[in-house]
């Protein structure tokens, strides 16, 4: 089986479990559930699910003790661009090519539907059928990825810094808290349904913090030469509220060159893993060279 037919299983069975750990669009209060899928089941690159199953392969994790961490990463995810999107925050109307939640439905039912959507992806980790101590260890990595110490943090990070040129040390810090975090910990619980020895766990932790800093370069760049057709949400923000980019501080061929440079170090992390590791391997080369 090739790597792009596993992605396509793959991506089939997270829809399909997504779906299923949404409650109904017909179920009261039906305005906040039409919200919560409208935020999860409108697309999107599904990476960071995809990263929990290609992970868990390297191990031999059974694919169905992957579904839990898999769903709950993503809804988290949902959860944060949600709010991300808010007035209060980005501003933005679009997302997904589609209107973003609080557009589509109103201010105060995106941000409900933004909580329901976190305490769910904590509710299907506490519930699922996995042993009691692997429950444990995945809610302690997507808590610690979530909250003040990881994305909710480098978000308050990135709204002090608004306006502001930063060092470039501070924003690698930045992004590597708010998106480097979750994709570790969605590469780490992958790992733990495999139970992956310690010093696996810390190599992929590697591979985790270049491919987050890696999907933050491209969609830097991106944001300054791709439309908002081809991103499917507002291209030029960056700009238009001031940012600190690695473009603005490198330069756009200095960009380029970091991400060749993070593209290189994630080799490096997987050097010593076999074929398994291919769907991995895979993921890391579509965050470099995507277009969207």
């Amino acid at each position: 089986m090739t790597v792009e037919s596993t992605f396509a299983r793959w991506r089939d069975r997270i829809e399909s479990q997504l779906d299923a750990s949404l409650p109904s669009p017909d179920q009261a209060p039906q305005r906040l559930h039409q919200a919560m899928r409208h935020a999860v089941l409108g697309g999107g690159k599904r990476m960071r699910p995809l990263l929990v199953y290609a992970s868990g392969q390297i191990f031999g994790a059974d694919e169905h003790a992957l579904d839990a961490p898999a769903m709950a990463v993503e809804l988290i995810h949902a959860y944060s661009l949600v709010h991300d999107d808010l007035p209060a925050m980005d501003d933005d109307a679009l997302r997904r090519g589609r209107p973003t939640t609080h557009i589509a439905f109103d201010e105060a039912t995106a941000i409900l539907a933004g909580d329901a959507l976190q305490t769910r992806a904590f509710g299907l980790l506490a519930d699922a059928a996995l042993p009691a101590l692997l429950r444990v260890h995945c809610l302690q990595a997507l808590t610690h990825a979530s909250g003040a110490a990881g994305m909710c943090g480098g978000q308050a990070l990135d709204i002090d810094a608004t306006g502001h040129a930063q060092p470039l040390a501070d924003l690698q810090h930045m992004h590597a808290l708010k998106t480097g975090a979750l994709i570790r910990a969605a590469v780490r619980m992958g790992a733990l349904c495999g139970d992956a020895p310690h010093a696996d766990l810390l190599q992929l932790d590697d591979f985790a913090n270049a491919l987050g800093l890696a999907f933050q370069v491209r969609d830097d760049i991106l944001d300054v030469e791709a439309s908002s057709e081809q991103l499917g949400k507002t291209a030029g923000k960056d700009q238009a509220q001031a940012k600190s980019t690695f473009p603005a501080l490198l330069g756009m061929d200095g960009a380029k060159a970091e991400l060749a440079a993070l593209s290189e170090r994630m080799h490096d992390s997987l050097a010593g893993y076999d074929e398994r590791a291919d769907a991995l391997r895979a993921l890391g080369r579509l965050a470099v060279e995507r277009n969207h």
